[in-house]
């Protein structure tokens, strides 16, 4: 991707409050425990969002040969997606995708 500046840092989740590591193969953009994630970028890792808001995950898609997690800001309200970590919570990933 022509736009993605690529940040893999450690952080603490603002939702549930988990201390998140580096993911080490990738950029790490969401908490692997609850699966929250913060509208900071406009183009991947540029932190250039003024919103600032927690996005919510309410999904899961399929995507080529992977799945990704369907976020929704809790402030502006903008979905956006990003690929499933190797190491995210299976449980929430499964209640994720279940039809309702």
């Amino acid at each position: 991707m022509k736009n993605f500046n690529e940040i893999d840092e450690a952080f603490t989740c603002e939702k549930c409050g988990f201390k998140v590591d580096r993911l080490g193969y990738s950029c790490r953009d969401h908490c692997p425990n609850c699966l929250y994630s913060k509208h900071v970028d406009i183009n991947p890792g540029d932190r250039k969002n003024k919103c600032k808001g927690l996005l919510a995950p309410i999904g899961i898609t399929k995507f080529k040969d992977t799945f990704k997690i369907i976020y929704r800001c809790e402030k502006c309200g903008k979905e956006h997606k990003n690929v499933l970590a190797k190491d995210d919570n299976i449980n929430k990933v499964i209640t994720l995708s279940v039809v309702k």
